[in-house]
Parts: C-alpha cells; sequence; structure tokens
C-alpha cells in the first residue's frame, strides 16, 4: 500500500481526493492537512462534507512543516496554494516524497513569465527544471516515473489542451491564426472561500481576466503556440465548457480530423462525441468530452470537464495511477 496524505483536504479538491483515495485499493489515506490558521483545523472531515460521513472521519490536522508530511507518506497531493506548494515541495522532494501539486506552482518553465502570471518570484529553479508537467492523456511515463515532483495542469488549462494538442499534434492547423478559446468555469473554480465575487447572489455570465489570466502561458507553453483565452465565470456550481475556434490548413479533410482524435480511443477518460458535448454529463464525474464541426476552413471544438474532478483532483488521481503502475482508473468510480 502506498501511504499518501492531502495537504488543503478542507478546499472543494481536498474532499474529491479524500473520496476517491478512501475508495483505492491500493492507497492509504494516513494524515488530511490544513493551514494552522484554517477554521476548519480540528473539525471531522465528514463534518465539513456530508458525502465523506462513514466514508473518512478523519480529523483535519495542522500543517506546521513540511517534516508533518514526511512522517507519515510516501506521496502527498498538495491542493494548496501556488506560493504554499513552491515553499514546501523542495524540502518532500529531498526527503523522497512523491509530490502531485495542483497548484500552479511548477506548471510554467519560464520564471520570467511565471513571476508575472503569479506575483512573486520562483525560487526553485533546479526543481522546477526536474518537474514533469502531466497532462493525464499524453505524458511521457517513463518521464512521469522518473521524478519526484509532479505538476498537474490547472482546470481551464486540461480542457483547452485536449481539445487542440491532437489538431496541433497533426499539424492540422494554420497557426498564424491564433486559436480562441472561449471557456466557462462554475463557482467551485473560485474556490471553497467565501468571497463577493463567488456569491451566488452577485454571480453573473462573465468574462474575466482577459488577456491578463494565469492559465494563458500555460496552455500556451504546453501546446507549443500562442492562444487568445477567455475565461468566463458562470452561475453554476461546476463544471467547465470551453469553446474554441481555430484555421484550419488548406486542403485539411474530414479524414485527417478524425484520424487526429483517434489517439483517445484507447484512452479511457475521454470521450470524443458525434455531436457537441454537454456539461451535465461530465459533473461530477471524471471524464472529458470532446465534439467538434468544421466549416469553410475553419473549426470550432467542444471540450467539457468537471472542473473539480478531470479538472483538478480524478486528473491527479489517474496520474498517481500512472506513475505507480495501477489501473489508469483506480479509484475514480
Amino acid at each position: 500500500m502506498v501511504k499518501v496524505a492531502v495537504v488543503g483536504a478542507s478546499g472543494y479538491a481536498g474532499a474529491q481526493l479524500v473520496k476517491m483515495i478512501s475508495a483505492h485499493s491500493k492507497l492509504e489515506l494516513t494524515n488530511l492537512f490544513v493551514s494552522e490558521k484554517s477554521l476548519d483545523l480540528g473539525k471531522k472531515i465528514s463534518e465539513l462534507y456530508g458525502f465523506l460521513d462513514g466514508i473518512c472521519d478523519k480529523t483535519l490536522q495542522p500543517l506546521t512543516s513540511p517534516k508533518d508530511i514526511i512522517a507519515c507518506a510516501d506521496a502527498v497531493f498538495l491542493a494548496t496554494d501556488h506560493k504554499v506548494s513552491h515553499d514546501i515541495a523542495p524540502e518532500l522532494v529531498k526527503a523522497g516524497v512523491v509530490v502531485f501539486d495542483l497548484s500552479g506552482a511548477f506548471r510554467i518553465s519560464d520564471t520570467d513569465v511565471f513571476a508575472k502570471a503569479y506575483g512573486f518570484e520562483h525560487e526553485h529553479k533546479d526543481l522546477l527544471k526536474t518537474a514533469v508537467y502531466a497532462l493525464a492523456e499524453f505524458v511521457d511515463v517513463k518521464k512521469l516515473q522518473s521524478t519526484l515532483m509532479v505538476s498537474l495542469p490547472g482546470c481551464y488549462p486540461t480542457a483547452s489542451q485536449l481539445a487542440l494538442k491532437p489538431l496541433i499534434d497533426n499539424d492540422l492547423l494554420d497557426l498564424n491564426y491564433r486559436p480562441s478559446i472561449n471557456a466557462v468555469s462554475g463557482v467551485s473554480g473560485t474556490g471553497r472561500k467565501a468571497k463577493l465575487n463567488n456569491s451566488f447572489c452577485e454571480v453573473s455570465l462573465n468574462a474575466y481576466g482577459v488577456f491578463t489570466h494565469r492559465h494563458q502561458p500555460e496552455i500556451a507553453e504546453h501546446l507549443g503556440t500562442e492562444v487568445i483565452f477567455t475565461p468566463h465565470l458562470g452561475n453554476f456550481k461546476r463544471g467547465i465548457h470551453a469553446t474554441i475556434n481555430a484555421k484550419l490548413k488548406d486542403g485539411v479533410t474530414a479524414e485527417q480530423i478524425a484520424k487526429a482524435y483517434s489517439v483517445y480511443d484507447n484512452k479511457p477518460l475521454v470521450r470524443v462525441k458525434s455531436g457537441m458535448p454537454k456539461l451535465q454529463d461530465v459533473q461530477y464525474l471524471p471524464f472529458c468530452d470532446i465534439g467538434y464541426a468544421f466549416k469553410d476552413g475553419y473549426i470550432v471544438v467542444c471540450s467539457c470537464i468537471d472542473n473539480l474532478l478531470k479538472g483538478a483532483s480524478a486528473q491527479a488521481l489517474q496520474v498517481l495511477n500512472l506513475y505507480y503502475g495501477f489501473k489508469e482508473t483506480e479509484g475514480l468510480f
């Protein structure tokens, strides 16, 4: 059994991880950590999330130092603030703990771009170089298994890259025209802490972070091309619906597009649909559903995920399964 801890367990993604780890036949959930200043400190996780009642009744413990994790875990999920992950990951890796980081601390390789996106300087360039960015369907498993520092993609980047990567990898797009990604997320994507902008009385359908969102450089780096990324907040709880417009190269055929997306034929958590996907079909499930249509040299691709699952916790557990050689979907259903 692999001993696993979760840091940031009281958050939405952390709670989903607790549920899935508890159902995993090859993992032992050892400790649940939160900040020493957390209002949830000392409470049972099942008090905060009724769906965990009888599944996991562990008490939320204070994280005083990385040594707390090192003492109890072979691997850890960091469902934490970017700066927290940045600060504690090096000591964990040095001690031999496998880090699965759900934050953005190790997603961008250019430290100047990182500082502009996240608002602080990256102080661990050596670890950044050895970190593996693990978009589950495309990660090099041998490379993954050679590191202790695993960086999980963001929710918007997961939906966007899974939609675009097959087209780019097969050289089907005219990248003189930047793909345009318009993506709508439920309010759970803003986190559990109450803020005015995620109050249901205030939420409307609106764009935000136009040309400035930190996920844009992540998407661009890992697709290998610049994109226009416009996120939106919707008045629903969970899920991301991304609509992507791109220009095809001259002469691209239906057969070429279908062949490109056949890369997912043996990928259990991506479903290519005959029509356009619906958000309700992926909510509370670990899938990414993709559909597309094309005309007059342009293609529209729609991609739907649950932001807390395929966009965060389920992909994290999927990558852990790949890391340890377990069945890819173990614990996800």
